[in-house]
């Protein structure tokens, strides 16, 4: 059936968004004086004057209340909520009934309906129960949007990188965070153990529910226990009162346990109970506690070492490895170098308030120079400062920190005889291996050894093949 022409009156909310309302009514009279009422207090509101035109404008546009009479034909009152459920989850449906038809409206609410009128209807009830309604689809798109964000930050998609290395890793994370496995995440300082922990939790069921994150080195055995597993009211000198562990506030969620390898042997038998049996004890007390927590590790040492030195349980390692993933340092994965730098810029410009429009070739060189010992959150924090520092919206070698401001040496001091070794070949043949270096200096990515060179990426794809290079 053909679209018939919709009615449409509008008046803009100066004092916010304005809120999309469709009116489905057989009587169209009714239904315009339904609009109106809701257009003259700032409603933006569009008329269709049969079910089947409701249906398709439904399917076509996006409204954040919708109000339907209850008894039409060929589609009522209910094929327009279940409609509107499947393609706008996010809008309100309210309906308009006569007395008659109360207990179907009320059957209706149970579908997923948020209110119903009765006929003739109240204006002013109509306008408080439409401000509601919207009031209560802008909460579930936030919500939705705030989610989004919290999925941008810590998903996959924080996840960043391109390497082959971290590609499989994000296989990896898409495959474990829908279990209840523990997992050790492994891997050097600065590599980004705690992103990926949040990514698992953030893309499990348990995402709704706390992520507790607690550095184990950080604390001493006394501490430690109490801070995960809590205390009762004197249980030592300072336990004025009873003290909920980090354990018991996970319950539903999951728990972090950062550098567990610096975990006393104590705690460790402790923490392995946990593991076995879901139940903690507070410190000072005997009455077990039932916990579902999903427990995440990560540690920087090497664990078989330390079972073998005594200072970790092999039964508690093989607990907490029963998956394990292994985040590769930045300098096994270097060709993701160009793309956290541009994330990072992308990131703190927004969060400095700066406008940034890129960075140098030069500032990009002794980046992808450097042989970044504190890996990705040591990058994280120099393209931070350099955000911070600059003043010309152009990150370039005066905006490096001191660590990496060294000014250059000349070749023939970095590489003795290099120079000289140079002199009276052929410039195609320079050419040629200085295109060859960058482009391993870049991991094999042309877009960016083409920045470094200063050409462009035409000119660099036409070189390569002239050259014949891989």
């Amino acid at each position: 059936m053909a679209v018939e022409e919709a009615k449409t009156t509008s008046k803009t909310d100066s004092a916010g968004p304005v809120i999309e309302v469709l009116i489905v009514d057989n009587d169209e009279a009714h239904a315009e004086v339904v609009a109106e009422s809701l257009d003259r207090v700032g409603f933006h509101c569009k008329v269709a004057t049969s079910g089947p035109q409701g249906s398709e404008l439904i399917e076509d546009g996006a409204f954040d209340v919708i109000i339907t009479d209850l008894v039409m034909h060929n589609v009522d009152g209910l094929g327009i909520l279940a409609r509107a459920k499947e393609a706008l989850p996010d809008c309100e449906v309210i309906l308009m009934t006569g007395h008659g038809t109360v207990p179907s409206a009320v059957e209706a609410m149970q579908k997923g309906a948020f209110n119903y009128l009765l006929k003739p209807l109240n204006i002013e009830q109509l306008r408080t129960i439409a401000e509601k309604a919207a009031e209560s689809s802008r909460l579930r798109r936030a919500n939705v949007e705030l989610n989004r964000r919290l999925d941008e930050k810590y998903g996959f998609e924080g996840v960043v990188g391109d390497s082959a290395q971290m590609r499989d890793v994000i296989e990896r994370l898409k495959r474990i965070a829908p279990t209840n496995a523990t997992v050790l995440i492994q891997g050097e300082t600065g590599t980004g153990k705690e992103l990926v922990a949040q990514s698992i939790h953030q893309n499990s069921p348990r995402k709704s529910k706390p992520f507790v994150a607690l550095n184990c080195a950080a604390l001493s055995e006394n501490i430690l226990e109490s801070e995960l597993f809590g205390h009762v009211k004197g249980a030592f000198t300072d336990a004025s009162t009873d003290r909920v562990g980090k354990f018991e506030y996970a319950h539903g969620g999951t728990m972090f346990l950062d550098e567990v390898g610096d975990m006393p042997l104590p705690t460790q038998i402790k923490l392995l109970r946990v593991l076995e049996n879901g139940e903690i004890t507070r410190v000072g007390s005997n009455q077990p506690v039932k916990v579902n927590v999903r427990v995440l590790s990560a540690t920087n040492r090497n664990l078989e070492d330390a079972i073998a030195a005594g200072t970790f349980r092999s039964d508690l390692y093989h607990r907490l490895k029963v998956v394990s993933i292994r985040l590769p340092t930045l300098c096994e994965r270097s060709q993701d170098i160009p793309v956290l730098i541009d994330h990072f810029m992308r990131q703190f410009a927004q969060q400095h308030g700066k406008q940034i429009r890129g960075m140098t070739p030069a500032a990009r060189r002794k980046l992808m120079g450097y042989d970044w010992p504190g890996n990705v959150r040591q990058l994280r924090n120099v393209v931070e400062s350099m955000v911070v520092v600059d003043y010309d919206g152009l990150l370039d070698v005066d905006d490096l920190p001191e660590e990496l401001a060294e000014p250059a040496e000349p070749v023939a001091e970095l590489a003795p005889g290099t120079l000289a070794a140079l002199v009276g070949r052929p410039l195609e043949e320079i050419e040629r291996l200085f295109i060859t270096e960058t482009l391993r200096l870049t991991g094999g990515n042309r877009e960016e050894a083409a920045r470094m060179l200063e050409i462009g990426e035409r000119t660099l794809y036409r070189k390569i093949k002239g050259y014949e290079l891989s």
